[in-house]
């Protein structure tokens, strides 16, 4: 929370920032600046003022003007619709509860942490203020239980983006209860979320979450090919998903994505050692089926843009350099040179022979320029 000599501090400043205000608006206090009117004292700045200073400002900053006076707190209160708590250290729980019922028209709010802070008492406040929320980060907030979920559940219906990595403790009921009513997510992280993220979660986001385009599941170890493949039919927007550590998935996975998410660009397979080259042929093939969508890249020279983009498939021990070479022909925004790594294959002693497209090229004008024709 700011302390009482921080919020001294803070106010100091501010009357310093008035007072130059004051001399570039006309030299002393009581100088009419156009058609605003006297100002001469802080509440007299017009809204439209205020605000503008106040996007220019820290966030901490904000809520320390929100005091200043009752109009720039009613102000504030209500033109602020992005804020971060990220750099309270201590009692975030406090300062939520304090402020969530005064900030009614946030859309964004960054609550993340260094170390656990946040209790169910200030998720559930946000859920009674906070209706319009769309962007919530909520990561590393281990004390948080079901209760929370619940309650954002049924008090933020429009949000789009959710990060809840690191939440150990809520489960798969409260997740899948969850999305039944936050229908709008795009943007959804689970990493390290190992009870909530389980293929009966992920079968409810499959149902419910058509627009959903990116998926963090990063060392679920609950997650198997039954989540994935419903994810795989009831998303086709996906456009990013992590499954980094989801020891559980096979083949099936993959194939799933590779058939019904023609927009993926970014697939994240570290250390998913039950894949084989049947899924990396099922990846290359997609391409090749996928003409029609292939053909309007092309004529909006936009090729490259399509498809993956970005493929982590290291300790995948089990796959061969054919395989893996027939994915990176398929998908030129795929890159193993120098500088522009997008194909990952650490770990994987065997697929060193796999090269892009410039890779290959490089090497060949090297060789041109040591061996010039005669």
């Amino acid at each position: 929370m700011v302390g009482r000599e921080g919020l001294k501090s803070e106010s100091e400043d501010l009357d310093k920032c008035f007072e130059k205000l004051m001399v570039f608006g006309g030299g002393i206090r009581g100088t009419k600046m156009g058609s605003v009117g006297m100002i001469t004292e802080w509440k007299d700045i017009p809204m439209e003022l205020l605000l503008r200073i106040v996007s220019l400002v820290d966030d901490r900053t904000a809520i320390v003007a929100s005091g200043v006076c009752s109009e720039w707190r009613d102000a504030i209160c209500w033109g602020l619709t992005q804020l971060s708590l990220s750099w309270c250290k201590n009692d975030m729980n406090n300062l939520v509860l304090s402020l969530a019922p005064k900030f009614t028209n946030l859309q964004a709010l960054i609550l993340r942490q260094d170390k656990p802070q946040l209790q169910d008492n200030a998720v559930e406040a946000i859920a009674t203020y906070c209706h319009d929320l769309q962007n919530l980060d909520l990561s590393k907030s281990f004390k948080l239980s079901d209760c929370a979920l619940f309650a954002l559940a049924h008090g933020c219906p429009n949000l789009t983006k959710l990060n809840i990595s690191g939440c150990s403790a809520f489960s798969d009921t409260a997740l899948a209860y969850l999305v039944e009513f936050c229908r709008k997510l795009k943007y959804l992280n689970l990493c390290g979320c190992v009870k909530a993220a389980s293929d009966k979660a992920l079968k409810a986001i499959g149902k419910n979450c058509n627009q959903l385009q990116s998926l963090n599941l990063g060392w679920c170890e609950k997650v198997g090919d039954a989540g994935v493949m419903s994810l795989a039919y009831g998303c086709p927007d996906l456009r990013a998903l992590d499954l980094c550590g989801c020891v559980l998935i096979t083949d099936d996975s993959v194939i799933a994505l590779a058939n019904n998410c023609f927009h993926l660009r970014s697939l994240g397979l570290y250390y998913c050692q039950n894949i084989t080259d049947r899924a990396m042929y099922s990846l290359a093939y997609s391409r090749v089926k996928n003409n029609h969508e292939i053909w309007k890249s092309v004529k909006k020279n936009r090729y490259e843009e399509e498809g993956l983009v970005n493929l982590n498939i290291s300790q995948c021990t089990a796959l061969t350099p054919l395989a893996v070479q027939a994915v990176c022909d398929s998908f030129p925004a795929l890159h193993t040179c120098a500088g522009r790594h997008s194909l990952i294959i650490s770990g994987c002693l065997s697929l060193t022979s796999v090269h892009c497209a410039c890779a290959v090229q490089a090497h060949r004008t090297a060789n041109t320029l040591l061996h010039p024709a005669h």
